[in-house]
């Protein structure tokens, strides 16, 4: 039975293990072992500000981290800690889109709905703090799924990576749902 928390600092180590076996196994057959190996180094780890916001999840089956994501209402699209600028400032909610963040799942469990359950979660949260729009970075393995979840693709990103190496992706965004009166959504 899956179960959906905040993460805390505590989670760390479990959430960087988590994201390097999702993105070495899930990545397989979109980027070459060498730029997955250098997007870990260089771009791709936990961000530590959207578990400080609390807006960074968990997702926990039988006690152990099986999936992560958030979202977030500061100007970072995507990368972990070591890929940020000192201050990531705030976004205003009523001209710009918050960003869907850091989703990884474990490669046993893949295709189970973790990735929606998370993103719903996170686009209530997002809608209850005011935002009308979704914004974020797609790796090549996860824009199928961003685009399964109503997001349209902008615009092709090229991250530049050690060693001469790039990692492609998708900017990505949409429109956040709101429910009607009749509680349906419009």
């Amino acid at each position: 039975m899956y179960s959906l928390r905040l993460a805390t600092r505590a989670d760390v180590p479990s959430l960087s293990a988590l994201l390097a076996e999702s993105v070495r196994r899930l990545s397989a057959g979109y980027y070459a072992d060498d730029v997955a190996d250098a997007a870990l180094r260089d771009l791709l780890s936990v961000d530590t500000q959207l578990i400080d916001d609390g807006t960074y999840y968990a997702i926990e089956d039988a006690g152990r981290l099986v999936a992560s994501g958030g979202w977030s209402g500061r100007r970072t699209l995507f990368g972990g800690d070591q890929h940020k600028e000192a201050v990531d400032s705030r976004l205003d909610p009523a001209r710009e889109p918050a960003r869907i963040r850091a989703f990884y799942v474990h490669p046993a469990h893949a295709r189970r709905g973790l990735g929606r359950m998370l993103y719903e979660h996170c686009a209530a949260a997002a809608r209850a703090a005011g935002f009308r729009r979704l914004a974020l970075v797609a790796t090549l393995p996860g824009e199928p799924r961003y685009r399964a979840l109503g997001f349209t693709a902008m615009e092709e990103v090229v991250v530049p990576l050690s060693g001469g190496l790039e990692m492609r992706g998708w900017r990505m965004g949409r429109e956040l749902e709101w429910p009607t009166r009749s509680g349906s959504r419009a």
